[in-house]
């Protein structure tokens, strides 16, 4: 009888410790490409920070969960998040539709459209006669890049680049014509810097996701639930002006017109 009492406060006791213990934290891994400034880039200490990585930390602390943001070439994005290697991605995507057929599309986090960027000197017609032969410089597996291939075809030379600094670069260099791309970033990281004198935004105002204004963040097709808790999320940030306040270090200009009750 005392060798039976024994095990069973053992057992209890036991049983009691694992209701103490704490739950574990649920984890989400998140990418990013973390080299579009000002919205996300890595600093010399070799922390990622921008705009989009601020936001992404606040959604996780609001949401009360653990997050990893690992950081990966944007083509590279997608196919990491169908194989499963990421939860989420908390880079801006425009809502392609090829893309739309793989992935869910949150709530958009910007209005952004794209312009052509090209010499003050220049005035180009943007027909594929206008633009025979003129190299331009595009990150592979953007939308800027299909729209382009669709747009022109052959009668443009498309240079592909991983990352948007390295086309700047090449543009100051005089390595290439023109590119295209969001006209956010372009100002804030080009256009108002001693290299972008001499460049000037031409064509207008381009909407080259499918024809759908805006970008998002997204999810698998399985992980409608996650998206939908993200949206909340960023719905009660957007609400109190914490998304405007994590906006303005980084650049002036609003990126939602809900910002607008923020002023």
């Amino acid at each position: 009888m005392h060798l039976h009492q024994t095990i069973t406060a053992l057992t209890l006791a036991g049983a009691s410790l694992f209701a103490l213990a704490p739950a574990q934290a649920e984890k989400l891994v998140l990418g990013n490409e973390g080299s579009y400034p000002p919205f996300s880039m890595v600093d010399p200490s070799g922390r990622l920070t921008g705009f989009e990585p601020d936001l992404a930390r606040e959604m996780c602390k609001r949401m009360k969960v653990d997050c990893e943001i690992v950081v990966m070439d944007f083509k590279g994005l997608i196919p990491a998040l169908l194989q499963k290697k990421l939860d989420a991605v908390v880079s801006q995507t425009k809502p392609l539709p090829e893309r739309k057929e793989k992935v869910l599309f949150g709530r958009p986090v910007l209005f952004n459209p794209d312009s052509y960027v090209v010499p003050e000197a220049k005035n180009y017609t943007f027909t594929p006669e206008g633009l025979k032969g003129v190299r331009i410089g595009l990150q592979r597996g953007s939308a800027q890049a299909k729209y382009v291939g669709e747009t022109f075809g052959n009668a443009v030379q498309i240079v592909f680049y991983d990352n948007p600094d390295q086309i700047r670069l090449d543009l100051a260099n005089g390595r290439l014509d023109m590119s295209l791309g969001p006209k956010i970033s372009w100002t804030n990281e080009f256009l108002s810097k001693p290299q972008g004198k001499g460049w000037k935004f031409a064509g207008g105002d381009l909407w080259t996701g499918g024809g759908e204004a805006g970008s998002s963040w997204i999810a698998r097709k399985d992980s409608g639930e996650l998206l939908n808790r993200m949206n909340a999320t960023l719905e009660t940030i957007i609400k109190d002006c914490t998304f405007t306040k994590l906006r303005k270090p980084y650049m002036e200009v609003e990126l939602l017109p809900e910002e607008a009750a923020c002023r």
